[in-house]
């Protein structure tokens, strides 16, 4: 049962063989690629996003191939996908197989050189993605983890984190989530009976305080406190 070599035809076990070698042979190179290439996916869903869709294209795109071999094959990964999940909840020895554990990167300031290389980044990227998260010092951070999901966790040392009211004990007001009362020129009627205003009311008050209509207004929004805030259409 050759059925690595280009055949004529392949029976159903034969398509089915090949998805599982398939799958397997991906997850290989996944998790050899490492998890910068899988940037944002997790190694399984990285390896289905990959292989599906090219699959399912071949046979709509080429007359000569039927649809049973990519069905075959398909609903093969599909349940290999589905008990590899399964095997990953279940066994934690699994887990940890299939699963990247996160990389320590910078620990009490310093840079873990050892850890940039096992995750397979440089210097670079490590001071790129510190500096997206708003981090111009490596001395600041106590711990640094490049997560299995590619991207960059950090807790920086207590010394240098943002004075927070809970910090100084002080009390800080209930979160108060706007209410949107116009958007894109249009009135959300539903938004004005919660507070208990009208059409009338909205109308008036943009034009004493803003001098404009509802029509130029891209966004309108109205705190529990009364206080109004509005967008127009620059």
């Amino acid at each position: 049962m050759d059925f690595f070599q280009r055949q004529s035809t392949l029976t159903a076990l034969e398509w089915g063989l090949r998805a599982v070698i398939a799958y397997f042979f991906l997850v290989a190179v996944a998790k050899i690629l490492g998890q910068r290439a899988i940037s944002q996916l997790r190694l399984l869903d990285f390896v289905m996003a990959l292989v599906i869709g090219n699959i399912i294209a071949h046979p709509l795109s080429d007359e000569e191939l039927g649809l049973k071999g990519s069905i075959v094959t398909t609903t093969v990964l599909v349940v290999l996908y589905l008990a590899s999940l399964f095997s990953i909840l279940k066994w934690p020895a699994v887990r940890k197989l299939v699963n990247n554990q996160s990389i320590t990167v910078v620990q009490n300031g310093e840079i873990i050189y050892k850890g940039l290389k096992k995750a397979r980044i440089s210097i670079d990227v490590l001071l790129e993605e510190l500096r997206e998260k708003k981090v111009d010092d490596v001395k600041k951070v106590s711990l640094a983890l490049w997560e299995a999901d590619g991207d960059l966790s950090f807790f920086l040392d207590p010394k240098y984190e943002p004075i927070t009211p809970a910090s100084i004990q002080m009390k800080a007001e209930p979160f108060d989530m706007p209410r949107t009362i116009i958007k894109e020129g249009k009135v959300n009627k539903n938004e004005l009976i919660q507070i208990q205003k009208d059409e009338s009311w909205l109308a008036s008050t943009l034009e004493s305080l803003y001098k404009t209509e509802i029509k130029n207004v891209l966004l309108a929004t109205i705190d529990s406190k009364g206080t109004l805030k509005v967008f127009l259409y620059n």
